[in-house]
């Protein structure tokens, strides 16, 4: 369908003068010319994986390409550059207070700047000397290696990824826990099951040779603007966008681009040229009824299959033998718009398919992702340029993490090469992803964590269950740049220490990166802005701590305080990564080696695509009797829910409370159908409760808006406090995108004494 944008109160074009005036108040602040001379810095951007940034200056991209920057990067420059969080918000505000904040006033304290530690039975963060850190840590990581578990994000280098992974295998530990594990997982797996490689075989250069992109499950006008530039020059040379996605975003029906002043800002520019909104969770048979559909128009590419895949013939039996009833009735759109769609696949020339993480949220997202190759396979759409598979990462250095082996799943050519780096072997136990680190720790059985960046509780459903969980783990220890709300609810049962590092531009030596495009960026060193602060970089955190543990063997743990020679090991060790030996000397960035495919032919052991069939999910709808049933008298419905970003937010960190774009002007907001509001008695703007498998949300306002029949949105992390969610048994990610929850009004006044009691029982 080609949809029309929502309400009249919310903006027709994504994007657009919001920017302008974003960018305005930023530059015009006190601040502003620190923050033009950050934005101006050779380093790779804070924001998401599509950031700029690198040895071609601060607004470029990887092929050069100027005015790259959006305000998703300003905003999160900004927060950096707050002043250091005074004193007496630690000293005098306890713990308990602290706890009240929300993820936009944590933030808001500031940059921290000491090191913190709150000990057993202590009401306050207190000031910690470095030397008794570096003690302190020592005796917690002297614990059995299974006892022992790291969590990491994508906000830090691969030089301090690669020293994180290296000292936890060197003393025995696979617990290797990432927030990646919490998106992208299924992507790596799908990815590596089919084709062999786990990344983007699309680089940039090659996505602007497609004329065709299927972007699924994404809101990139929100949260990869810079992609909205690429879909932009695809619309103005012809091509076409289909895009996927349950929630009609109004950015990805026009966006207005600040790099195209005159022709994007004015009107903005037309982005979807067809709009699909299925059932969430329902992606699997989306694809298969294009494959159906190509089958049944003698669109296969069956000199392409023949050549380079195998075990395509039991897929496209699959497709053959599913009726088309029960691919519609499980992904809810018609026979008619999955042909056209198809039609529309195969008359292309080059067809990019690119995901976020409304494919990987759900408890089958490894078959979505295995869906969406063979699509791209039985169509001739991979191994060549300007076609492909491209998931859209989010942190900025979430892949390079990935990359240097913070995994659980590391790749044997890799295990190989640390294996003969370390002079034995690594340890079999298998490590626990972030799901398993969660299960481990409530059960008692890790007394260490070490978390470089991220939100370990806030990135986790059912928030209850994981303050509980780090709570039972000894001693929980962050490095970060600025307060989270993780490190006032994921405190540790004896200790909790709060470490200050540099951030990226700030960073007294070079670091790399690397771009969901398989780009490594080279950042150039910078300096802090904070006066009489006491920072350390994670480099010489951790290359401190192994010295102290490790001393100088196998290999000298020492000499890892110089990332040069850090860089020369990953050369040495991780696959494709070479150039990076010589990368202080030729400032010369590069593509990581053997992932960008421009021939069919992939690192599989036949050199073929591996081809699967792809089960169909069976997926029910909630009832109200799940949760056990609606009072007489009381208005709801049970929906199934998506859990997201807001516009002005990345990751676990808000920059400002409300969406515009979706006309939600709070956090405390459920976007739903009109239709579902029709017929279940409930009106637009009433406050509701929301009741999902772990809790309960009261004093939640109803927001009607275009999202597809059935499905309501809330915001993360808010939300994740009444979720229970399955995983997918083969990445381990949660399904944050297909949550049962119970919408309900409440009693209405004229409600009946027997009725209120009955309501109590059932709730």
């Amino acid at each position: 369908m080609k949809a029309e944008p929502p309400d009249p109160g919310t903006p027709s074009v994504g994007g657009g003068w919001p920017v302008i005036e974003g960018w305005a108040r930023a530059t015009l602040s006190p601040k502003g010319p620190l923050l033009w001379q950050t934005l101006l810095h050779k380093s790779a951007c804070l924001s998401c994986a599509w950031g700029t940034g690198g040895q071609n200056g601060g607004f470029s991209d990887e092929l050069g390409e100027p005015l790259q920057r959006c305000l998703k990067s300003v905003e999160a420059i900004s927060a950096e550059l707050q002043p250091a969080v005074p004193h007496e918000v630690f000293s005098g505000r306890s713990v308990s207070a602290l706890q009240r904040l929300s993820s936009l006033e944590a933030d808001r304290l500031g940059r921290l700047s000491h090191p913190l530690i709150l000990r057993e039975g202590r009401s306050h963060y207190e000031r910690l000397a470095w030397d008794d850190v570096f003690a302190i840590t020592e005796a917690a990581f002297r614990v059995p290696p299974q006892r022992l578990a790291s969590y990491s994000s994508g906000r830090s280098s691969n030089e301090a990824a690669y020293l994180l992974q290296l000292l936890l295998r060197a003393l025995g530990s696979n617990n290797l826990a990432d927030c990646s594990d919490l998106c992208h997982a299924p992507s790596t797996v799908g990815l590596n099951a089919v084709f062999g490689s786990g990344t983007s075989m699309v680089s940039l250069e090659s996505l602007q040779q497609a004329d065709c992109v299927v972007l699924v499950g994404s809101n990139a006008p929100a949260n990869h603007p810079r992609l909205m530039n690429e879909l932009i020059r695809l619309r103005e040379r012809g091509g076409s966008v289909i895009v996927i996605n349950p929630v009609l975003e109004v950015g990805l029906l026009k966006f207005g681009s600040p790099a195209f002043p005159i022709k994007s800002m004015l009107r903005g520019s037309e982005i979807a040229s067809l709009f699909l909104q299925p059932v969430p969770g329902s992606d699997t048979a989306v694809f298969l009824g294009f494959q159906k559909a190509l089958l049944e128009a003698g669109q296969i590419r069956w000199d392409f299959l023949n050549a380079h895949t195998e075990g395509a013939d039991a897929v496209l039996e699959q497709a053959r033998a599913t009726p088309w009833e029960a691919i519609t009735a499980c992904c809810g759109l018609s026979r008619e718009e999955l042909e056209h769609a198809a039609a529309v696949i195969a008359r292309s020339r080059g067809v990019v398919f690119a995901w976020a993480m409304g494919i990987t949220h759900h408890a089958n997202g490894t078959t979505n992702v295995q869906a969406i190759a063979n699509t791209a396979l039985v169509s001739g759409n991979a191994g060549r340029p300007g076609a492909g598979t491209m998931p859209i990462r989010g942190h900025s250095n979430v892949q390079g993490f990935g990359s240097m082996g913070v995994t659980v799943k590391l790749r044997a050519d890799m295990q190989q090469a640390l294996e003969a780096l370390l002079g034995r072997p690594l340890s079999r136990v298998p490590g626990y992803d972030t799901r398993a680190l969660i299960e481990a720790a409530e059960a008692g059985t890790v007394d260490t964590l070490l978390c470089l960046g991220g939100n370990l509780w806030g990135a986790n459903p059912d928030s209850t269950q994981a303050r509980h969980a780090l709570g039972r783990i000894d001693t929980v220890i962050y490095l970060a740049t600025k307060p989270n709300q993780g490190h006032f609810h994921g405190l540790g049962a004896r200790r909790t220490l709060v470490l200050p590092v540099f951030n990226r531009f700030e960073t007294p030596h070079r670091t790399t990166t690397e771009s969901g495009n398989n780009f490594v960026r080279l950042n150039e060193p910078g300096h802090t802005h904070l006066k009489h602060a006491d920072l350390i970089s994670e480099v010489e955190f951790l290359a401190g701590l192994a010295t102290r543990l490790l001393g100088r063997e196998p290999v000298d743990w020492g000499q890892l305080h110089d990332p040069v020679y850090v860089r020369q090991l990953i050369a040495r060790t991780v696959p494709g990564y070479g150039p990076i030996a010589a990368i202080d000397a030729t400032k010369r960035e590069f593509s990581v080696e053997g992932r960008v495919f421009e021939q069919p032919s992939f690192p599989t052991p036949s050199g073929r695509a591996r081809m699967e069939p792809t089960p169909l999910p069976a997926l029910v709808q909630p009832e109200p009797a799940h949760f056990g049933g609606l009072a007489p008298g009381e208005a709801g419905l049970a929906l199934t829910l998506i859990t997201a970003r807001s516009y002005s937010q990345h990751n676990t960190v808000v920059y400002k409370p409300g969406d515009a774009y979706r006309g939600m002007p709070h956090r405390h907001t459920i976007l739903m159908n009109r239709a579902d509001l029709a017929r279940s008695g409930l009106a637009p703007h009433q406050t509701v409760t929301v009741q999902g498998e772990a809790g309960a949300l009261e004093g939640v306002e109803i927001i009607p808006g275009e999202i597809r029949e059935g499905a309501a949105l809330m915001f993360y992390p808010e939300v994740n406090a009444i979720i229970r969610v399955p995983v997918d048994p083969r990445s381990g990610t949660p399904a944050f995108k297909r949550a049962p929850v119970l919408v309900r009004s409440g009693l209405r006044p004229e409600a009946a004494p027997s009725a209120v009691s009955a309501g109590a029982e059932a709730g």
